[in-house]
């Protein structure tokens, strides 16, 4: 995962939501194999919290899992649904909050990956997604979630992170994590997006959640 004095300037035709999902989260896959193999041991559908634009539904799509995303932002769904048809993969979708959800369905496995655990508010947001993944598990069924453990900022022989980078049509993105500090709410993550048009003017932000 990582990352403007003024507006960023941006390629055309791109959501810039969709676009930073891709430039923070796509390229990462590490945590991939661990998914596949936590699926590949349960029977039924999967469904993953926080899916964004796909990174792991699509994954576990072309793995042949039967499996959904959800996700409270519309346009990084309607990008997950827009790449499941160019791969004619059958992924179900839903738009809505995991820490509220109703899905009329139930699950063998619900995985909530990255930092979405961290990112909900706090204790409450975590027990009411929790309370509502149990509403949707089958019986025996699992919730995996992923989450951060230490500091690892503080860590001795740790490198710096460096900058996510996506060149698309001549525009260079990149996103430099920054600092991911604790907050009464969870963690808040800082990072410092640039942008580079193809005429090389700069552009950057400070992007918190």
């Amino acid at each position: 995962m990582t990352a403007r004095r003024d507006a960023p300037v941006a390629a055309a035709d791109t959501d810039p939501a969709v676009l930073w999902h891709e430039v923070e989260c796509g390229a990462y896959a590490a945590d991939l194999d661990l998914w596949d193999r936590l699926a590949a041991d349960r029977r039924g559908p999967v469904l993953e919290l926080g899916c964004g634009i796909g990174r792991v539904t699509l994954a576990l799509a072309r793995a042949g899992h039967r499996v959904a995303g959800l996700d409270a932002r519309p346009e990084l769904i309607a990008e997950l649904e827009r790449r499941a048809r160019a791969e004619d993969l059958g992924v179900s979708t839903w738009t809505a909050d995991a820490r509220r959800y109703s899905l009329g369905r139930e699950f063998d496995l619900i995985l909530a990956p990255m930092q979405l655990a961290h990112l909900l508010g706090g204790a409450d947001g975590r027990r009411a997604m929790l309370a509502c993944s149990s509403r949707h598990l089958v019986s025996g069924g699992r919730l995996a979630l992923a989450l951060l453990a230490g500091d690892a900022a503080s860590a001795v022989g740790v490198p710096p992170p460096v900058p996510d980078v996506l060149e698309r049509e001549e525009w260079v993105y990149s996103s430099l994590p920054i600092e991911a500090r604790p907050v009464a709410a969870g963690i808040e993550v800082r990072r410092l997006r640039q942008t580079v048009s193809p005429q090389g003017e700069l552009s950057e932000e400070l992007a918190v959640r």
